[in-house]
């Protein structure tokens, strides 16, 4: 299959939180890049088609939309504006 991507994601087995309109679910991020991830849930059905991704880790927050879904797992793209560089999510963690 031919590799879509710009960006090289990176394996990472680190979990994180889907949250729209109040409500969390747990999920783990399988893989991760500048422009998305894959995360798998127990429920796909249950994941709105917009969301923020919150990793366990640090706290940091992106937007996400569905791209795909296939059986527990999803893939998503980060929202097109980067984060503010001041703020405490979009800084930069080296």
């Amino acid at each position: 299959m031919e590799e879509k991507r710009k960006h090289p994601r990176a394996e990472i087995n680190e979990p994180a939180y889907v949250s729209s309109g109040g409500s969390v679910m747990s999920c783990t991020v399988r893989n991760i890049s500048l422009e998305g991830a894959a995360i798998d849930v127990e429920n796909p059905a249950f994941v709105p088609q917009r969301f923020r991704l919150v990793m366990a880790k640090d706290s940091s927050v992106r937007e996400c939309s569905i791209a795909w879904i296939q059986k527990n797992r999803i893939g998503v793209s980060f929202a097109a504006a980067p984060p503010d560089p001041d703020s405490p999510i979009g800084a930069s963690r080296a």
